[in-house]
């Protein structure tokens, strides 16, 4: 552009559109900062058991040696160990669920893909309900699940590369959902075999997903995986960028496409299956975020995919808060992240249609 042309663009005014716009860019990053900073006190002093903001300062402040004052042993106890575990556990999930689905849908170019779009979840069930029925630990069972995970994944992606005539992308969406249509049986046949008074309510309750039962023995567990696969992620989120033109077009940007797609899978497989040992069947959330996210920063991967997994965190967490103070029994969060995301969902069939037809 010449010069004159540069000046006169420059001097234009902003339209009140654009300046919006460029006010919301400017307050995205510190809102990433503040707001999962009150979720997690909000949520520290939200329950059954109620504890002023003034309580939860004075706890914090005496186990970091600030102060002297002390609060009851009840609200110690109510914190520490039934509210603090499972709001960990909710941010934890929440960001690995949402990193795995906006990197799956980068990867395979479909904003309709989620986590569990290659068979994990239905995997990692399988093996929570196999566990359940053959009466083992809790440990144990949350290793089933994770293992189980693995295999329904391994077993997607040897069948696509071997049955592969085409895009592997599309071959991978194929075979991952009939890997999971056939783990879903098993788990329904398993259903069909338990012990109706006791093991079919613990294998349906687990399957609707819940943070009820969280403790610091499982955060531990989760920490690992997650902290593994979001750093995988999070490390070679730049490369999503060519491969979400299509595999001809990253191949000629120079990605290694392959190797970049195996990371993936496995960064994504590990913080799934990790998640649905821990929590259960949480779903909609890998599909949604990351949509939220594109909005707030727009498609560069670079940014997506650590906007989502703070926005992640931080959905999981209100809608736990939700579902522990929506009613006089607490409402397993995988119904509730269900209600929430089929009309978002909705949303998006209708605006994608034009580009459908």
């Amino acid at each position: 552009m010449p010069d004159g042309l540069e000046e006169v663009a420059a001097m234009a005014p902003m339209s009140r559109g654009a300046r919006a716009r460029a006010t919301a860019k400017r307050l995205t990053v510190p809102a990433l900062i503040v707001i999962p900073v009150l979720a997690f006190l909000l949520s520290l002093t939200l329950g059954r058991y109620h504890v002023s903001l003034g309580e939860l300062f004075t706890l914090f402040g005496s186990k970091l040696g600030l102060t002297d004052a002390t609060v009851s042993e009840e609200v110690s106890t109510v914190i520490l160990h039934v509210r603090l575990p499972r709001i960990l556990a909710a941010l934890l999930i929440g960001a690995g669920l949402a990193l795995s689905g906006g990197a799956y849908q980068g990867m395979f170019r479909n904003p309709l893909v989620s986590a569990d779009i290659l068979g994990a979840s239905a995997g990692a069930g399988f093996g929570a309900a196999l566990g359940i029925m053959l009466s083992e630990t809790v440990v144990a069972t949350q290793l089933l699940a994770v293992l189980f995970g693995l295999a329904a994944v391994l077993i997607t992606y040897f069948l696509a590369g071997r049955l592969r005539r085409g895009d592997p992308t599309l071959f991978l969406v194929l075979t991952g959902i009939l890997v999971g249509t056939v783990f879903t049986s098993f788990i329904s046949i398993l259903k069909v075999l338990a012990d109706p008074y006791d093991k079919l309510p613990a294998i349906t309750f687990w399957l609707m997903g819940s943070l009820a039962a969280i403790n610091l023995q499982d955060i531990l567990i989760l920490l690992g995986p997650m902290v593994i696969g979001g750093a995988a992620l999070l490390i070679v989120r730049w490369h999503l960028n060519p491969l979400s033109f299509g595999e001809e077009e990253a191949r000629a940007m120079g990605a290694e496409t392959a190797k970049l797609r195996a990371i993936v899978i496995g960064a994504c497989t590990l913080m799934t299956a990790s998640a649905v040992a821990i929590a259960g069947i949480v779903g909609w959330v890998g599909l949604v975020i990351p949509h939220l996210a594109r909005g707030m920063v727009g498609p560069n991967y670079g940014k997506l995919l650590p906007v989502s997994a703070v926005v992640g965190g931080v959905y999981l967490l209100l809608v736990d808060d939700l579902a522990r103070m929506i009613g006089p029994l607490e409402i397993p969060i995988g119904i509730l992240t269900a209600i929430i995301g089929a009309p978002f969902f909705i949303f998006l069939l209708a605006r994608t249609r034009r580009a459908w037809t």
